[in-house]
């Protein structure tokens, strides 16, 4: 096949024309039919645009490590490690590594067995890895609404069904999961698993009230469902008190001193040290541990080696007083982003007016706002970048449907400096009064710009971000339902199986031969 130059000179982000895709769309697979880009993606070269303030990428701020530390932790690996670093690793990771990870774990409280543990490229392979585990095209998935940008892509990409329910302050009401688990039943359908990220939620900034936590482990106990537990900011928190992660208290109903038997934990070192290093991990029962680890070995074999034994000599890393450095380093981060984060809050009462609303979260990175429903974020975000060189994430990313979420954007205050976030917030701002003013002058409405724009918002759970204030929120867990009930699709009963691999080594899984020497 000959190839087509017609692309030539456009840049690494151009995009095929109809005529070249038309030439290779008999050999794609059925399911990349469902595949959509994923929103941060789409943003991510925004940031290398100086002239833009970027509000849209989940980026913790990396420029508060220390050059210095790092030549140091490198130095190290090379120094002591250099062929345990270039050579491949166990595909669930080596045991500095899983080390590392019982302790941060721990410090959120949550004991586990590292033999439950698998060490996964980013957090976003963990949810890859769970669908393709678990989901077969038609299947079901429950999610919060709004859910996390990235997972969508994931979810339509493996031809799931999914459910959306929507939050309020409180995170995901349980009871209305309860109501659309009946209706699945009645339909004889049955969700693979619920999703959830319970603390300072992306995109929502909401979190999960422990009674809420608690009734969910009861309703999967009950109805023997997985959850995964989505937690990559749990350690981020700026104010209140911590909450029990949903493995500990699934653990604790489980008994006998063992993990969780039907949560599955998600983690990841990009929030609290750098999403660069591509390092997360999964927490999960056996049986199902054992079929992530089959379907890693097909994709990548193993994370990689130099990261984690970077990880492991920052781990070991004390500051002056002799606590452990990592530690330290939460700390600064948590300082920097608590500071970010109220800048944001005042700023957004400064320029987004009374007829706006949003979330104040108590940790994490993003604030979920809402403006008057007659805005299409999708839109606004095309006028904010060409006009004003600013950028956030529109609602719609947040949906399955593609266009709940419509009046609704996610921000992001930990990534940029104080300066940026407020000329961000006023720049995003100009474009909301200059469309509601044109609004204004279509309908006849007497309110005039400087009322749209003055006065303080009340904050809000995401519950109400949909733009569809004649809707209560039971139509919307309705709507969900349908779409996942009624569009199972002829593929429901195929059979899913992995393709045979070359076993790569695995860590030793008892004892003090565990403890080998990986450094």
């Amino acid at each position: 096949m000959e190839r087509s130059m017609s692309g030539a000179g456009e840049g690494r982000g151009a995009r095929p024309t109809a005529h070249e895709l038309a030439r290779y769309e008999a050999l794609f697979a059925t399911r990349t039919r469902s595949m959509k880009s994923s929103a941060m993606r789409e943003m991510m070269a925004l940031t290398e645009r100086p002239d833009v303030i970027s509000l849209a990428g989940g980026l913790p701020d990396t420029t508060t490590f220390e050059p210095e530390l790092y030549a140091k932790l490198m130095a190290h690996v090379a120094a002591e490690s250099t062929a345990r670093a270039l050579q491949y690793g166990p595909t669930d990771g080596m045991t500095v590594a899983v080390d590392c990870i019982v302790e941060v774990m721990a410090a959120e409280g949550t004991l586990i067995d590292p033999g439950e543990v698998i060490v996964t490229t980013g957090g976003q392979q963990v949810i890859d890895l769970v669908c393709k585990a678990l989901i077969d095209p038609g299947d079901v998935i429950v999610a919060e609404a709004p859910t996390y940008p990235g997972a969508v892509p994931t979810f339509g990409a493996y031809q799931a069904e999914v459910a959306q329910i929507e939050m309020d302050s409180d995170g995901m009401p349980i009871e209305e999961l309860e109501i659309v688990l009946d209706r699945l039943q009645a339909r004889g359908r049955r969700p693979k698993f619920i999703y959830t990220i319970p603390n300072f939620q992306n995109p929502g900034g909401v979190t999960m009230s422990l009674a809420r936590r608690r009734r969910l482990v009861e309703v999967a106990r009950e109805r023997e469902l997985l959850v995964l537990e989505d937690n990559p900011y749990g350690l981020l928190r700026y104010e209140g008190e911590p909450l029990p992660t949903l493995y500990s208290l699934d653990a604790d109903v489980a008994g006998g001193g063992g993990g969780a038997d039907l949560v599955i934990y998600l983690g990841t070192f990009s929030k609290i040290l750098s999403p660069g290093l591509r390092l997360g991990w999964a927490v999960a029962p056996r049986p199902v541990l054992e079929k992530l680890n089959l379907g890693k070995q097909g994709a990548d074999l193993c994370s990689s080696p130099v990261t984690q034994l970077f990880v492991a000599a920052y781990f070991n890393e004390s500051d002056a007083n002799g606590d452990p450095r990592w530690r330290a380093y939460l700390e600064q981060l948590k300082g920097l982003y608590s500071r970010r984060r109220d800048v944001m809050l005042e700023a957004l009462a400064d320029h987004f007016g009374e007829d706006a609303r949003w979330t104040r979260p108590q940790g994490g990175l993003f604030i979920w706002a809402t403006l008057d429903r007659r805005i299409d974020t999708t839109d606004l975000l095309a006028l904010a970048r060409e006009s004003e060189g600013v950028a956030f994430v529109p609602g719609r990313a947040a949906y399955m449907d593609g266009r709940s979420g419509s009046s609704s954007m996610r921000l992001n205050f930990a990534g940029v400096p104080e300066e940026d976030i407020r000329e961000g917030m006023r720049r995003i701002g100009k474009v909301v009064r200059e469309q509601l003013s044109l609004f204004g002058t279509l309908s006849g409405s007497s309110r005039s710009p400087r009322d749209l724009a003055g006065g303080s918002a009340n904050t809000v759970p995401p519950a109400a971000s949909s733009g569809k204030a004649a809707e209560g929120k039971r139509g919307e867990v309705d709507a969900g339902l349908r779409r996942a009930g009624e569009r199972a699709g002829a593929g429901e009963n195929a059979e899913a199986t992995l393709a045979d691999v070359v076993a790569l080594p695995r860590r030793a899984s008892e004892g003090s031969s565990r403890r080998r020497r990986d450094r």
